[in-house]
Formats: C-alpha cells, sequence, structure tokens
C-alpha cells in the first residue's frame, strides 16, 4: 500500500513539476519542445482563445486509447490520470498567474506575475530551465510506470515494439514535431520583418530544449550510469585483492580460471563490477598486490542481480 501511495504521489508532483515548467517558461516565449504540448502551442498561437492545456486533451485520447490497448491495463490506468491531470494543472495554473484573459490570451511574459520572471531577454536560459523541470517531470511520472500522454505513450510504443531507448524516441518524435512546426507555420515571437528576433531562430532554442528534456528524462530514469567494469588478468593470487573487494568494497567478484595465449601459463582473471568512485582505491590495490596486472576498465552501461537493479519482467516497461 505504501508503495502504490508513494507511486501516486510521484505522478501528481511529476504533473505538477511539468505543467510549472510549460507555463512560467516555455508557452510564454512559444519555444516549442515537440510533442503534444509542442503542437499546442502552435495551435494556441493560430487559436488564442482555447488554452495550451485544452489542445492537450484533443491530442491525448487517441493516444491513451492506443496505451490501454498496447502497453497494458495498469499502465494505461495510470497513463490516463496523469495525461488527463497534467492539462488541467496546466490550465489551472495558466489562470492564476495571468491577471486578465486577454493576457492569457497573449501569453504575455510580461504580464506572468506581474512581470517579475519576464525572461524575454534571456531566452537561452528560459529555454534551459523550463526543459530541466519538464525532464523531471517526465522522468518522475515515467518512474511511476505511467506517462502524461503525447511523445511519452509514442516513445513508449517505440520501445516496446521497435526497441528504442525511450529517451532517444522521445528525442525523435519531438525532433519531427518541431521540424513540421517550422516547415508549416513558421510561428514564434517576432515576424520576418522583425530582424531583432526572426521566428526562425526559435526552432533552435525549440531543439536545445528538446535535447535537455531527453537527457534529463535518461538521467531521472537511470541515473548517473557511472558503473564501471573491471577486468584483472594476473599470475599471482591476488589474495590482498581478494580481502579488499569482500571486506572493504564489501562486494563480491568472479574469479574466471585463464591462460596466456602466448605462454599456455595459467592465470587468475576478476571479473568485477564497481561504482566509478570505487575505481581508484581498486587501481590503488591492485598495484599493491601485483604491479605487472593487466587491468582493463570500461563502462557498465547497465549492471542487474543482487544489490544492483533488478531484472525487468516480461510484462513490465522499464523505459532505458
Amino acid at each position: 500500500m505504501k508503495q502504490i501511495i508513494y507511486s501516486w504521489m510521484g505522478i501528481i508532483a511529476g504533473c505538477t513539476i511539468l505543467a510549472a515548467g510549460f507555463v512560467f517558461f516555455i508557452n510564454p516565449y512559444n519555444i516549442v519542445p515537440g510533442g503534444v504540448y509542442g503542437a499546442s502551442i502552435v495551435l494556441h498561437n493560430l487559436f488564442p482563445s482555447i488554452q495550451v492545456g485544452t489542445f492537450g486533451y484533443l491530442f491525448d485520447i487517441p493516444l491513451l486509447i492506443l496505451s490501454v490497448l498496447l502497453l497494458g491495463s495498469k499502465l494505461g490506468t495510470r497513463t490516463i490520470v496523469a495525461a488527463l491531470l497534467t492539462p488541467m494543472i496546466m490550465n489551472v495554473m495558466s489562470r492564476m498567474v495571468y491577471p486578465t484573459q486577454e493576457a492569457l490570451e497573449q501569453l504575455d511574459p510580461t504580464l506572468l506575475l506581474g512581470g517579475t520572471i519576464n525572461m524575454t531577454e534571456h531566452l537561452m536560459l528560459t529555454c534551459i530551465i523550463g526543459a530541466v523541470l519538464i525532464g523531471i517531470g517526465s522522468g518522475l511520472v515515467v518512474r511511476c510506470q505511467a506517462t502524461t500522454g503525447g511523445s511519452d505513450i509514442v516513445g513508449m510504443l517505440l520501445q516496446k515494439y521497435a526497441h528504442i531507448r525511450f529517451s532517444n524516441a522521445i528525442l525523435l518524435v519531438d525532433g519531427t514535431v518541431v521540424c513540421f512546426g517550422l516547415v508549416v507555420i513558421g510561428f514564434g515571437l517576432g515576424t520576418a520583418n522583425d530582424v531583432s528576433q526572426p521566428s526562425w531562430h526559435l526552432s533552435f532554442y525549440s531543439l536545445i530544449s528538446i535535447f535537455v528534456i531527453s537527457r534529463v528524462i535518461a538521467y531521472m530514469i537511470n541515473g548517473a550510469r557511472n558503473d564501471k567494469l573491471i577486468f584483472i588478468i594476473s599470475d599471482e593470487k591476488l589474495e590482498t585483492l581478494h580481502q579488499y573487494i569482500l571486506k572493504d568494497l564489501d562486494r563480491t567478484a568472479t574469479c574466471i580460471k585463464s591462460s596466456g595465449l602466448y605462454t599456455g601459463k595459467d592465470k587468475t582473471m576478476i571479473f568485477l563490477v564497481v561504482s566509478y568512485q570505487e575505481v581508484q582505491g581498486v587501481k590503488l590495490k591492485i598495484k599493491e598486490a601485483d604491479p605487472r596486472a593487466f587491468v582493463v576498465v570500461t563502462d557498465a552501461y547497465d549492471t542487474f542481480g543482487e544489490r544492483w537493479k533488478e531484472l525487468p519482467s516480461v510484462h513490465e516497461i522499464y523505459p532505458e
């Protein structure tokens, strides 16, 4: 029960953070970070009386149906809640931070919270802050085995059926949306006659935001991925290294029987996975045990097993 409560709290918190990223840092500046809400920003410029969040509902409904049918009822239920909650929070938040209906329709950043966070002159900063918030919010929701709808659902489908990493799938889908938005509409803060801020410049900010969002989502889901794989090959017994691994690191390793290809002499090979902070200590201990040992240190992309991550179930989706 506690796990279920934490999961739903994570979904609500993620939806709120995501909505805040759009309302305060993305929507007012016509930056389009792809996906459903990127398309919604474009449509809001054409139909300003309809809020960005409301357009989100129009895109999410068919994708929610696909989510329930193809991603499973458990994920589908959570996705339905997250996808309906996010645009609602976005709409409510937008009405609270703009003083008038006209300001809300124009998404005027000079009137947002009385102009206290107007970042018109700092588009790169608002682009990055908004993207980080969106990435954190989306990552929280996905970690709770849900999505916020839109490109998240498409990303999950691509991961499950096309075997594309979730973060890369999001980057692919959102990049496509921005490119089509540029070709079809050419939206932006400025106009073709506004040399100081031509509209096509915003497409670069949009691409930057998409990249930042995808990286933050990947970090939220997978962490820093700093595990290291170490192979140690030696002619010695390496007893001091064994004790260091077992007692000081409180880890275990695998000893593999091996022999030199040229000499045919029996050797000891140790297979060990550690965090990146522990690598230096292991190397010092190896030098102490056998200065002539052959050592290979490389990245461990993913590590499963006891005291590491749990192997994924065949019926569950673990975004990577």
